[in-house]
């Protein structure tokens, strides 16, 4: 055989072992266009938008440029959001659901109607019936009931709007906190953080849309999904940033490598991804590409705005911020930093508020105490702060948790706990809202004399995301996004607009 011959007999053996190394699945899917295959794919491709190509949701996405600002479908009062999540459920009971009758019924057994028929997380036999644990005072002009257990917070009462009759379907955490934050119990959905990204983009390019904060020690209950992007495209997702260290991991530039050889390595990277997406046509490469570009201009940008020694004394001793230490206070400071910034979604976890009772640390005369002076002056200052600054108007502060805690003390497999505690309760508990257009030193909704159910004014996970979504300009009904062959929104197929706490 000649040379000519055995150089034919190469490349024609190369071109072989390269087309065999594109036929993969998704390139068999991808020719197969008229057959099976594509019929498999389009019910999984949920970044393609199908359907009227005029409707709403169609114009969000822009693959090459997904965090650009954007127009909400009708004028928002808000701009940003923070919102406050205590994880674990603080007792409405002892913070502001004043009931006198509760006290009354203290240490008598449980009546058999408000067990027959109920579940509890941990409630077994009956319980013995536990009156408020805390001293409540009416507050400011609204006359709103707050415990001395919030004394900084009761000073601004006239700022809030109180959501006394919330409730919700889920008594245990992780399924409750993914429906609040969801819409669903189940993962897979997105968050309401990367909802409001998707829609709006961000107002700074050199930030994430959707920042996340966590303190207490441990992530919530339902782990990193109440922040994720779902089905949404990847860009969308929660950043979690730190308040002690590197805010967030690995921003520094690895020893040997200057910024001019990072900047060359992801336009290298990126020019393989590009060509990647001539070939597969996939939005979710575009999304990595931002996701790179992005993480370029946060090796700048995030260390700054995530820098807190700058601030004044004043600001410290207004939040009580300890700089370059881990704590709820730090956090929501760099919470009114971020939304200072343009950041359009701030959302902070803190863990700890479960008050079973089964130690000081978790009793409603003792733990709840404590958690609530760690989080009392800050959040008080977060509204105060961010009024002095011409902020508040346009940023909607939302602050709760996942369900509320029982009017009897729990009784943890038919026997009464060493210390006072609640257990997890579904029908009724409180949240408040402030600032975004909210009215102000208004309470909405009413609970029984004893606090155990709605009376009035009752609100479910999907009309407090309706709301919010509301005072950001969007309708929550046509806010959708297309994906598994039909439209999906955040209030799935619930919601009502809490039209009576809108200024």
């Amino acid at each position: 055989m000649t040379r000519d011959e055995l150089n034919n007999q190469r490349l024609v053996k190369e071109a072989n072992e390269k087309h065999l190394h594109f036929v993969t699945r998704r390139h068999f899917l991808k020719e197969s266009a008229m057959g099976f295959g594509a019929l498999a794919l389009g019910s999984l491709l949920g970044g393609c938008h199908f359907g009227d190509s005029n409707s709403y949701a169609q114009t969000l996405f822009d693959p090459a440029h997904p965090l650009m600002p954007k127009l909400p479908m009708f004028p928002g009062k808000a701009k940003s959001v923070i919102y406050l999540h205590m994880a674990g459920a603080p007792s409405q009971l002892e913070l502001f659901d004043y009931k006198p009758d509760l006290m009354k019924l203290d240490g008598q057994l449980c009546p058999q109607s408000l067990l027959e028929g109920k579940r509890f997380a941990f409630i077994r036999g009956v319980p013995k019936m536990l009156g408020p644990q805390a001293v409540f005072k009416q507050r400011g002009q609204s006359g709103a009931w707050i415990s001395d257990n919030m004394p900084h917070l009761a000073s601004i009462a006239d700022e809030l709007s109180f959501l006394k009759a919330c409730s919700t379907d889920q008594f245990n955490h992780a399924p409750a906190q993914l429906l609040i934050h969801t819409g669903t119990p189940r993962l897979g959905r997105p968050s309401i953080g990367s909802w409001v990204t998707y829609g709006l983009g961000t107002e700074n390019q050199n930030l994430p849309g959707f920042v996340v904060l966590t303190s207490g020690g441990r992530f919530p209950d339902a782990g990193k999904s109440v922040w994720g992007s779902g089905f949404l495209p990847s860009v969308y997702q929660g950043v979690q940033c730190r308040s002690e260290g590197d805010p967030v991991l690995f921003i520094k530039d690895p020893q040997g490598m200057d910024r001019d050889l990072r900047k060359a390595s992801i336009n290298a990277i990126n020019q393989v991804n590009k060509e990647e997406y001539k070939e597969f046509k996939d939005p979710e490469i575009l999304s990595r590409i931002s996701q790179y570009e992005m993480a370029y201009k946060m090796q700048i940008s995030v260390p700054d705005v995530m820098n807190i020694n700058d601030e004044p004394q004043y600001i410290h001793e207004m939040y009580g911020t300890e700089p370059n230490k881990a704590s709820f206070a730090n956090n929501v400071l760099l919470a009114r930093k971020l939304v200072e910034k343009g950041v359009r979604f701030v959302q902070l976890f803190d863990w700890g508020w479960d008050t079973h009772g089964t130690s000081p640390g978790d009793a409603v005369d003792i733990g709840l105490i404590n958690k609530c002076r760690q989080i009392d002056k800050s959040i008080t200052a977060l509204i105060l702060d961010l009024k002095q600054r011409g902020l508040l108007d346009e940023t909607l502060v939302v602050w709760g948790g996942e369900f509320g805690r029982t009017p009897m003390q729990e009784n943890r497999d038919g026997k009464q706990m060493m210390f006072k505690g609640r257990d997890h309760h579904t029908e009724a508990f409180t949240m408040w809202m402030a600032g975004g257009g909210i009215k102000k030193g208004f309470s909405y909704g009413e609970t029984d004399e004893i606090g155990y159910s709605a009376v009035s004014g009752k609100v479910t996970p999907f009309d407090m995301q309706a709301t919010i979504l509301n005072q950001l300009g969007f309708d929550h009904e046509k806010f959708t996004y297309q994906f598994q062959g039909r439209p999906f929104r955040l209030t799935d197929v619930s919601g009502t607009v809490i039209s009576d706490i809108i200024a």
